[in-house]
């Protein structure tokens, strides 16, 4: 985990790890459409139906998510020591009401507040690595908006703050068919494109 990089690496190599995966994770925000909201260390917190009305919000967060995790894994913890393996992460996610303001006049921040933001938060610390867990208002939408995610139910599980909640595993490993494969592996090709042309403006940009 994170903790256990931190107490190997140097800070400066924690930062540009943050740094690569990150400005993946931007990349695939722009290709789906997906709101980015901020960091804070190693979460990065990402919103859809916000910033305007997508009536599939949840397919959206469902496919960057299932992406994220994809680019996470191509992504070297340590260029120069690449013996110490690729990042891996947990993804949760939930759905419901929120409000969205900018605060503070030093260093202003734009937050959302509400139950859900909580609730996605334990979606996300209850996952497991390389997995995404959602709650059971997303798995529903989930169903209606793309049918072709598979969903498989978690059981019930004690959630801090929460209670017991009724939660989901998406798209586990190994239970997409052969023509959803192909068609992940298609979008996969599109992203590595935008992460390819990204990589090449910070190469300019370095250069300039």
């Amino acid at each position: 985990g994170f903790t256990d990089i931190s107490t190997k690496l140097d800070p400066l190599k924690i930062s540009d790890m943050l740094d690569r995966l990150y400005h993946s994770f931007d990349a695939l925000s722009d290709y789906h459409d997906v709101f980015k909201v901020e960091t804070i260390g190693d979460a990065y917190m990402a919103v859809t139906n916000l910033a305007k009305k997508q009536p599939d919000h949840c397919k959206r967060i469902s496919e960057f998510a299932i992406d994220a995790i994809r680019v996470a894994n191509q992504t070297l913890i340590d260029e120069d020591n690449p013996d110490l393996g690729f990042v891996n992460i947990r993804v949760g996610f939930h759905s419901g009401p929120v409000v969205s303001n900018v605060v503070g006049t030093r260093n202003p921040r734009y937050c959302l507040f509400g139950d859900t933001v909580n609730t996605a938060s334990r979606m996300e610390s209850n996952s497991e690595k390389n997995r995404i867990h959602c709650s059971e208002a997303s798995a529903a939408l989930l169903k209606e908006q793309c049918p072709k995610i598979r969903i498989f139910p978690r059981g019930t599980i004690e959630v801090k703050g929460k209670g017991e909640m009724q939660t989901y595993w998406v798209h586990t490993e190994g239970t997409s068919s052969s023509s959803q494969s192909g068609n992940a592996n298609g979008m996969m090709g599109n992203v590595q494109n935008v992460l390819k042309s990204l990589r090449g403006d910070r190469v300019k940009k370095v250069a300039a």
